[in-house]
């Protein structure tokens, strides 16, 4: 360990928080989990075996600034992050969540009744409730407004999970939606910057949508593009599989409000978060079935294949621009700090 004090880059998702995770906090909570998916997987989520079925376990934090956004608040970004991330270990069934809400003195009450609603209303929308929680005050300037903390579980088959990190060569790579709303229109609202495209997040859980994807077709790997965005997600399942991932960039699909203001910003939409989105990997025939299921529900209309696994370049992501190739690195820390 390096580094002496924690920074902000230590919490992007990128090299530097998988840094800290090596030097601090696996080796006190990492180590042998037998059949179970534990903490060293990095994955969305824990799997245990608990005799006949499986437990999949989940947890987070949200601080986004502002906490009401276009299209969203923390609230549902809570519940929808949560649900998500159960989802892309394949539960999206028998699951409950629980909530943590920490909030200032003084912040309004009918602010914190808005945001609550929108939990309550996120988790109808997903099918599932919050069955436990707690809530705590601190004093004012102790936490900025509130912070909400979700933790999520659900049942599973045996052996029906599903990973980050099961590419190979010969599958297919595909989108859920477009690429870059959420981070956009959080950073559009964070600097009150109007553009002539409204701007709104895309937070939204997925589960509907990864069921449809299971029926049409088998999925080797799934996961959401969070912090860190499209790049670092994919430069992950690649490193984690040791094999190389091949996106054309005329493939990805990116809402052209969102790709004007990336412009203007001088952001890349592939480096920021997205929360209604998942990326997947499927053997191309199955790929393409999965991509004609999503098409047709709610949330899936853009849903594409944007690249190939291959052998070479094990554990890089290689961009097709139409004009010539590079490697499509992920950011060093994040663009935009606070935003999930």
């Amino acid at each position: 360990m390096t580094d002496e004090f924690v920074s902000t880059d230590h919490g992007t998702g990128t090299e530097p928080m998988r840094d800290l995770l090596a030097d601090v906090v696996l080796p006190r909570f990492g180590g042998d989990h037998g059949d179970a998916v534990g903490l060293d997987a990095l994955d969305d989520g824990a799997v245990l075996p608990a005799g006949d079925r499986s437990v999949v376990l989940t947890t987070d934090s949200h601080v986004v600034d502002p906490l009401e956004f276009p299209g969203g608040d923390i609230g549902r970004l809570a519940v929808a992050g949560t649900v998500n991330d159960l989802a892309m270990m394949g539960a999206t069934d028998d699951v409950a969540l629980t909530s943590a809400l920490i909030v200032e003195d003084g912040f309004p009450m009918d602010r914190l009744d808005r945001i609550v609603e929108s939990m309550g209303t996120t988790c109808e929308e997903a099918g599932c409730r919050i069955v436990a929680g707690d809530t705590k005050v601190m004093g004012g300037g102790d936490v900025d407004g509130l912070v909400v903390n979700t933790a999520g579980v659900g049942i599973i088959p045996p052996g029906t999970h599903v990973s980050d990190a099961a590419l190979e060569p010969g599958q297919k790579i595909g989108v859920s939606g477009t690429i870059g709303d959420h981070g956009i229109a959080l950073l559009a609202a964070r600097e009150d910057i109007g553009f002539e495209d409204p701007l709104e997040s895309d937070v939204a859980p997925v589960d509907h949508l990864v069921d449809a994807a299971r029926e049409a077709g088998s999925i080797a790997a799934m996961k959401d593009p969070t912090r860190g965005g499209l790049s670092t997600v994919l430069n992950e399942m690649a490193r984690k599989a040791s094999v190389g991932i091949e996106v054309d960039e005329r493939s990805i699909p990116v809402a052209d409000g969102v790709e004007g203001a990336s412009e203007v910003l001088g952001i890349d939409p592939f480096d920021v978060a997205n929360e209604g989105k998942f990326v997947f990997a499927a053997p191309p025939g199955d790929a393409e079935a999965i991509v004609a299921a999503l098409r047709e529900r709610p949330g899936g209309a853009d849903a594409t294949l944007i690249g190939d696994v291959h052998a070479e370049h094990p554990g890089e992501v290689v961009l097709d621009t139409g004009v010539g190739r590079r490697f499509m690195t992920e950011p060093i820390a994040e663009p935009l700090p606070r935003i999930c």
